[in-house]
């Protein structure tokens, strides 16, 4: 027996247009083929989150699917945006889940969270989840391209190249970009800046 190939970005991107269009049958479709793909992105985040997080993977899979293709529905171009607009739902539901679990502590006992990719020595900067998407909108108001850079690399997992083809720029000019908002953002992120 073969190893099954993960389907084509085009079947992906054909499934997005109609489901975008009301396709009930596409969007029940699309699961299961996206599924594996979304699952591997919130192992990742919660690879991250502390040991005793209440938050499971395949939860996180579901409410981001949900936010994705929900009754509010969205445009999907393609593949990759789908997947770069599934980042940034795990991260929102992170962070809200951070910060619910905050006000549920009256704002007290902040818990650092481990963020592999913004510190060259990640094991020695701990980084709060709530910090980190402060920063990174405050980052958004300074240079859209740049955060929209982390959101790709950091939080989609997609390489140098990848995040360049999604964004329509230079290799130099992500690489760039990414080197400059890793800085920046650990500067922020040490510092306890908060808005």
């Amino acid at each position: 027996m073969t190893p099954q190939s993960p389907p084509s970005a085009p079947l992906i991107t054909g499934l997005l247009l109609r489901a975008e269009q009301g396709d009930r049958a596409a969007t029940e479709e699309l699961f299961p083929l996206v599924y594996d793909e979304l699952r591997t992105l919130a192992e990742r985040y919660m690879r991250d989150e502390r040991s005793d997080h209440t938050l499971q993977p395949t939860a996180l899979v579901h409410e981001a699917y949900l936010r994705l293709v929900g009754p509010a529905g969205a445009s999907w171009e393609n593949r990759r945006h789908f997947f770069s607009a599934a980042a940034r739902a795990i991260r929102r539901i992170l962070t809200d889940h951070a910060r619910a679990r905050d006000r549920r502590k009256r704002g007290g006992g902040r818990v650092a969270e481990p963020l592999s990719e913004i510190a060259d020595d990640s094991n020695e900067a701990p980084v709060d989840v709530v910090a980190l998407d402060d920063a990174l909108t405050r980052l958004t108001a300074l240079d859209p391209q740049k955060a929209a850079v982390v959101e790709l690399r950091f939080f989609s997992g997609l390489s140098l190249e990848d995040t360049a083809r999604a964004l329509g720029i230079s290799f130099s000019t992500v690489a760039r970009e990414w080197r400059f908002a890793r800085i920046w953002l650990y500067r922020e992120l040490s510092t306890g800046h908060r808005s």
